[in-house]
């Protein structure tokens, strides 16, 4: 069983007095891998398709990405400091539910967190103007829609996630994350790493939906009504089985149609810890400190699928 000795200990001023570590940790960048793998993900869908592969783009378009990756999580940190979300979640499973706790324990103010936040896309925005002068102007609108969706996710007048968006947010958002690095190696839009990166896109959303049942006391409370609020515990555990039937449904029938080739077939592995979390979450559904591993299963499901398809699909070209 899960015990809170388990779990990392919560950010403090004493344990973190150096400033540069502080906003390093600030960004929560133990979560940063998924947009990484994402990244690797549209970078092989392009080398899929015949398209040579450039280097110091995807070094560029992988800091990009990682940044913005960044700026949403303090944005999300500051909106539900305002809310109260983070402050008042006693069933928190930190580090992964409950937010960084930067503003909770003092670690930094709120203030700090918002121009932090209002840099990091300050940064992705002026890299990515540069981006998009060295490959075409398609790349502008993927990524606005990122930095819109990723800011509206939990910024006020919007707050996406707070209106039982925040699934649909997600799916959106992580999609684009393989169809901006597929765009920024073609230098044009296509429609295979749409096709290929929903099943990843699926599971990552999975993260985000078993993360919101400890959160769900708290959220409630805050008028943040997303879907494991509205639904009960029971019902809600099922939906996230039915996300990973999806993601694997489309996987396959993906390849069923030669849209991709047999050898991804090897990425179902990837699915393999989605089965016991969702064990897991049947069981505990109501008893939020018994998720972390249902949680670790399910960070690691997204992340192994991911990398799996993309080494496969590199495979496929290469060999």
């Amino acid at each position: 069983m899960n015990t809170p000795s388990a779990l990392p200990l919560e950010p403090t001023p004493e344990r973190l007095r150096n400033p540069l570590l502080r906003y390093v940790l600030a960004t929560r960048p133990a979560f940063l891998t998924i947009t990484l793998a994402g990244c690797l993900l549209g970078f092989a869908t392009a080398g899929y398709s015949g398209v040579a592969f450039n280097g110091w783009i995807a070094a560029t378009t992988l800091t990009l990405a990682l940044l913005a990756h960044a700026g949403v999580n303090v944005f999300n940190d500051y909106y539900d400091h305002l809310n109260g979300s983070d402050e008042n979640n006693a069933n928190r499973v930190f580090p992964f539910t409950g937010g960084s706790r930067f503003i909770q324990n003092g670690v930094l103010k709120p203030g700090q967190m918002l121009a932090y936040g209002l840099l990091l896309f300050m940064l992705v925005i002026a890299g990515g103007l540069w981006l998009i002068a060295q490959i075409s102007q398609g790349l502008f609108w993927i990524g606005l829609a990122g930095l819109f969706i990723g800011w509206s996710y939990s910024a006020t007048p919007f707050k996406l996630n707070s209106r039982g968006w925040g699934e649909l947010c997600v799916v959106a958002g992580f999609l684009l994350v393989v169809a901006g690095a597929d765009f920024v190696q073609r230098g044009a839009f296509s429609v295979l790493p749409w096709l290929a990166g929903l099943p990843y896109a699926l599971l990552t959303t999975n993260i985000l939906f078993i993360n919101q049942f400890p959160d769900r006391d708290a959220d409630r409370q805050a008028g943040k009504h997303h879907w494991v609020v509205r639904l009960v515990p029971e019902r809600a555990a099922r939906v996230y089985g039915w996300i990973a039937i999806a993601a694997a449904a489309w996987l396959v029938g993906l390849m069923a149609l030669n849209i991709l080739p047999v050898i991804t077939l090897v990425s179902l592995a990837g699915f393999a810890p989605v089965i016991p979390a969702w064990q897991l979450l049947k069981r505990h559904c109501s008893q939020p400190k018994e998720l972390a591993p249902a949680i670790k299963a399910t960070i690691l499901a997204a992340h192994l699928h991911a990398i799996l398809l993309a080494v496969s699909l590199f495979a496929e070209h290469w060999f």
